[in-house]
């Protein structure tokens, strides 16, 4: 076995490379190719802006708007996690198609 090196792009430096992540927050690769077989749904009446389906969506498709809350349903890959983390119940996981 070999022991293990550090190993640099030829003629690349550090300073070459990115700050922080390669993208912006909110940069997504590609649209959800249809396989969810459920999604979220927001009651409004129930949430109060916590913000906490915000903070843990691994694929960021909750965002504000004028009236509230709404999901990116191009992106979402219907995990739940919205659901399961929201202290009021305030989203629901429905059935895709319902």
């Amino acid at each position: 076995m070999r022991k293990p090196y550090l190993r640099q792009a030829p003629g690349r430096g550090l300073a070459d490379y990115p700050e922080g992540t390669a993208y912006t927050a909110g940069f997504l690769t590609a649209k959800n190719a249809g396989w969810r077989s459920v999604r979220p749904v927001l009651h409004a009446e129930k949430c109060v802006l916590c913000l906490r389906c915000y903070l843990h969506c691994p694929d960021g498709t909750v965002y504000e708007t004028e009236g509230g809350l709404a999901f990116d349903y191009d992106f979402c890959k219907g995990c739940g996690l919205c659901a399961k983390i929201c202290p009021l119940g305030a989203i629901e996981m429905r059935a895709e198609g319902t």
